[in-house]
Parts: structure tokens; C-alpha cells; sequence
């Protein structure tokens, strides 16, 4: 079956996880993507064994999940050799992509400036922290920009600390922003035959994820940027109560009819004729004894029941679900969210994260979890750069590779 981005070949100089998810989503959909690692050690992921000293399993799940179906080159690019070698590949592909620092790849000579010299129709995607324009250029994690961007400021009780949203999901956004960034200008190359430069970082990205709430602000709601109490919800009927099991959330406007089918779910039918909560107004007047009343109600209740009193009524509601409910969840294997992949590393299946998005003519896949470091260096050396084998082996002898 075809693939939506077969004959679309990017060079993947990127380490960690921003850079590295967005070239696995290439490489998902059908781009032949080569990473380029260091002879000492490669990608500094690959040493990811566990996490806050907890073992993670007994496979590399971190790097091998995120570097999936892309092929393996080691070059040492601190060599002129091993530069040599980069620009013969550089000629050979569609998009150059690297989590690098501006400043380190203009060191190893991989500047934006001179490689459109080498090849005009290259897309050159960078991974920057915070932009490349502004002069700021220093370490970033996904924490830090989360730290910067408000995000977390605004999460969390009044008063308690703010709450980091964890699990990389800053950095995974901004890795889909730098894959959609690429295949626009791959769009725009193909209409204009030049390749451009482009960036998508960190704070950029996140900036962006916090768009409800930053756009609100933008516009003059200072409310926006501060912690919100659950206590204090203005539309009890749109928060979160701690029901036995599990907490549930329900999502409903606040109209009487709505509030109504809310009060008989939660098993008191009178709550709606109190007069402290007989309108769209009192109910956000009288939200702390509303949500107080409910929260009551809903500690007598097992989750499961009331999320089916919501569900026969119409309403809107989820259980607040752990990692361990949803890898239990069919929906999310059967429309593949969650995969099975071979793991070479322990010979066995694996569960993976799968594929964000569904394309019904040429879907994406996983062929091979992470390459072993360089496993592909001499036949693509000899395939797709055609140098002659002496030539390789002057190369390892310059120890441009291993």
C-alpha cells in the first residue's frame, strides 16, 4: 500500500524527544528518515533505562518508541571527513532536521546558509527552544517552557503549587507542530522548486497550546491567567466531583433544562426547585453551596452508576481515568492510538504509542521500533551516497565513521 510521504527523504540530526518525535511521524507516514548519531554513544536517549532511578521496563521503550522506522548513520561531524560525508547526503535529501543549537550546527558547518548552497530545494527544519530571532538561545526542557509560557501558572488549586502537565507533552506538541511545519514547506517546494527554512520550538509551540486561555487574555480577561478553585466553578454544572472510584467530570451548560436531568443523575430531583439554584444566574450566584451540595451527593455514589445516570439523561461526563484504565480501552487500540510493534531488544511484541491521525488511502504503520546505533552506515554509503568500499574504509580510517 502506498504511503502518504514515500520518496520524501529527511536527514534526522535530532536527540531527546522533541526533534526525534517529529521525525517519526515522517517516518510513520512513509518518509525514508536516516538519523544521524555520534560514533560515541549517539542520541544521549539511548541511555534511557529508567526514569527518576525506576526501571521502565526491561526494553528502551523511551528511545525506541520515538525513533521508530528510521534507519541508522553514525558520522563524526567534528571531522572534516564526516562534514564531507553530510554534504553528500545533504544533496541526496528533501529536509535537513536537527534539535541541535543554531550555534553548533553553523560550528560543524550545517548552517541553514550553507547547506541551501548545497542543495537549494532542501527543507531546513530547526527544533529551537525559544525561536530563532530574539537572541535567546539556552538550554530548554520541556519543563522550563512550560514553567515560561503560563501553562503552569494556571494550573492547580489557588494558592498550592503550580502543576507541570507532565509526561512530554510539551515537547510532543511542538514535535507534531515541526512535522506539520515540514510538510508545508515540502508543499510549497514542490509548487516553487526552493526549499526555505523553518522553525518550530518549544516556546512557540506551547504558546500555542495554551491558546484558549492566552487568547482570552489577549483580548482582556485577566481572569484567565490565574488558578481557578473547582470550589468556585461559576458553572457548577461544568467541573469535576469526586464520586466513589473515581472522580467524574461533567461537561454541561448551565440551563435550567440541563440542570434539571444534572439534579436526578445525581439522585436528588429537589436540588433543581431550591430557589438558590433555580436560575442560569443564582446557580453561578450560589455556585459554592451548589458545588458543595454536589460533591456531597456525589460521595455517595459509585462512578460507574452515576456516569450511566449522566449518559441516560443525555449529559456529558467522563471518569477521570488513570494510564492503567486507558491502555484497557478498545477505542483506543482500534483506531490504533495504541499499537502492537517487534522489539528486537527483548524479541518479543511490545504495546506502543501509535498514530495521532488516520489517513483512510495510505495510512501510516510501524515497521521496526529504533535502529541500533548505525546499523545502516555502509549500505547507505554504498547505496544511496555510492561511495566505492576503499572510499569507506579511508573514511573509517579518518575515523569520520566507526
Amino acid at each position: 500500500m502506498a504511503r502518504a510521504l514515500e520518496g520524501v527523504r529527511v536527514i534526522d540530526l535530532t536527540v531527546w524527544f522533541q526533534g526525534p518525535v517529529s521525525a517519526q511521524y515522517l517516518a510513520d507516514f512513509g518518509a525514508e528518515v536516516i538519523k544521524v548519531e555520534r560514533p560515541q554513544g549517539g542520541d544521549q536517549a539511548r541511555g534511557v533505562r529508567s526514569i527518576k532511578s525506576l526501571e521502565i521496563g526491561d526494553w528502551n521503550q523511551y528511545f525506541l518508541v520515538i525513533n521508530r522506522n528510521k534507519k541508522g548513520l553514525v558520522i563524526d561531524l567534528r571531522k572534516p571527513e564526516g562534514r564531507q560525508i553530510m554534504y553528500r547526503l545533504v544533496e541526496k535529501c528533501d529536509v535537513f532536521l536537527s534539535n541541535m543549537s543554531p550555534e553548533l550546527l553553523e560550528g560543524w558547518g550545517l548552517s541553514w546558509e550553507k547547506l541551501r548552497e548545497v542543495n537549494p530545494r532542501l527543507v531546513y527544519a530547526t527544533n529551537t527552544g525559544y525561536g530563532r530571532i530574539g537572541g535567546v538561545s539556552r538550554p530548554s526542557f520541556d519543563m522550563t517552557v512550560q514553567a515560561l509560557t503560563g501553562i503552569m501558572a494556571r494550573l492547580g488549586e489557588p494558592g498550592e503549587p503550580p502543576i507541570y502537565l507532565g509526561m512530554g507533552s510539551g515537547d510532543a506538541y511542538g514535535g507534531i507542530m515541526s512535522a506539520f511545519a515540514i510538510a508545508t514547506a515540502l508543499y510549497q517546494r514542490n509548487r516553487s522548486g526552493h526549499g526555505q527554512c523553518i522553525d518550530a520550538s518549544l516556546y512557540g509551540a506551547q504558546l500555542y497550546l495554551a491558546a484558549p486561555q492566552l487568547q482570552s487574555y489577549l483580548a482582556g480577561n485577566e481572569g484567565r491567567a490565574l488558578q481557578h478553585s473547582r470550589r468556585e466553578a461559576l458553572n457548577p454544572l461544568w467541573n469535576l466531583y469526586p464520586a466513589r472510584g473515581k472522580w467524574v467530570y461533567v461537561c454541561e451548560r448551565n440551563e435550567d433544562a440541563r440542570f434539571v436531568l444534572l439534579a436526578e443523575a445525581f439522585g436528588d430531583p429537589g436540588l433543581a426547585k431550591d430557589p438558590r439554584f433555580a436560575s442560569a444566574g443564582a446557580r453561578a450566584q450560589n455556585n459554592v453551596a451548589l458545588i458543595d451540595a454536589l460533591d456531597a451527593l456525589a460521595a455517595t455514589l459509585d462512578h460507574e452508576p452515576l456516569l450511566a445516570a449522566l449518559a441516560e439523561r443525555g449529559l456529558v461526563a467522563a471518569p477521570v481515568n488513570t494510564l492503567a484504565d486507558v491502555i484497557r480501552d478498545e477505542q483506543a487500540w482500534d483506531n490504533d492510538y495504541l499499537m502492537k510493534a517487534w522489539c528486537e531488544e527483548v524479541r518479543r511484541e511490545v504495546d506502543v504509542r501509535g498514530l495521532p491521525v488516520a489517513l483512510s488511502k495510505t495510512p501510516g504503520q510501524i515497521d521496526s521500533l529504533g535502529p541500533q546505533l548505525g546499523q545502516d552506515t555502509e549500505l547507505l554509503m554504498m547505496d544511496l551516497l555510492e561511495y566505492s568500499w576503499d572510499e569507506i574504509e579511508a573514511f573509517k580510517a579518518a575515523g569520520a565513521i566507526p
